[in-house]
């Protein structure tokens, strides 16, 4: 569990290093990448904009110097880590190209679809019902950003698929959230077997 904890910050702090220097991850040839974090620019960006309200202002009330210093360490780091979790969204993107389809959710979701495994890919914004960023159910798997989905990916064949959330159920159809759907399923149609309906 501690290893999985400081690999999550170590590749975090390397994404908020590529990201602020402007050093994207190298795409393999014929592959385009795809944003996705706008879903949760709006509310990521308001948690940034009151923790950094919050630093001056407990530093200004606390009476005690120490109390102040720890204060000032715990809000710097939090606030450098939310910009590390938008950096996370912003340098792993969805990728379009030949080997597949790889759907991606900061650091904590990568997953690969080969065309062969593809039967269509069509765009389709949808909002997500209470329940969580991650829901499945009859087996459709609907992986969420800011609680609405964008592109629907039928599979040719039922396939388990590694996401906790399906408990190992098969699943025939995955809807996931892009910034410009109707741009990832142009970009999908240009390969074999994926049927852009």
């Amino acid at each position: 569990m501690i290893k999985k904890i400081i690999r999550y910050e170590v590749r975090l702090w390397i994404a908020l290093f590529r990201w602020v220097f402007r050093r994207p991850l190298p795409l393999p040839p014929g592959t385009t990448g795809f944003q996705y974090a706008g879903g949760v620019k709006l509310i990521l960006g308001a948690f940034i904009g009151a923790s950094a309200l919050e630093i001056p202002i407990l530093h200004l009330i606390l009476p005690w110097h120490t109390v102040r210093m720890i204060s000032l360490f715990v809000g710097g780091y939090g606030l450098l880590w939310m910009f590390g979790l938008l950096a996370t969204m912003r340098v792993h993107l969805h990728l379009v190209g030949p080997e597949g389809l790889r759907i991606r959710n900061s650091i904590t979701l990568d997953l690969p679809i080969a065309w062969d495994d593809i039967a269509s890919v069509r765009a389709r914004p949808r909002s997500l019902p209470p329940g969580g960023s991650t829901q499945f159910e009859d087996g459709v798997l609907s992986l969420g950003i800011g609680a609405q989905t964008a592109v629907d990916v039928v599979l040719a064949r039922p396939l388990v698929l590694p996401v906790k959330k399906t408990g190992g159920a098969p699943v025939s159809q995955i809807r996931f959230h892009t910034d410009t759907p109707d741009e990832l399923v142009a970009a999908a149609g240009a390969f074999p077997r994926s049927e852009v309906a």
